[in-house]
């Protein structure tokens, strides 16, 4: 059975770095920088490596990390 997938707030728009750390993806901006340089972000299903990306709400955001995929929505 899949978790469901928490949506994590954010008022107006957010950057992809800055949503890692909120959502709990990653532990510190570097951590963040790191994932998204190693191709292991992807928001709605698509590879992203721009860290200053805009998130919009709904947006869903995945990080590969060794033991699965960690996830969340913006909301």
């Amino acid at each position: 059975m899949t978790e469901p997938v928490p949506t994590v707030p954010a008022s107006g728009t957010i950057r992809l770095g800055q949503f890692l750390k909120l959502a709990g993806l990653a532990d510190s901006g570097a951590q963040a920088r790191e994932l998204i340089a190693e191709g292991e972000v992807c928001v709605d299903g698509e590879v992203e490596t721009r860290r200053g990306r805009q998130l919009a709400t709904g947006d869903l955001v995945e990080v590969a990390v060794p033991t699965g995929t960690r996830a969340a929505r913006v909301g």
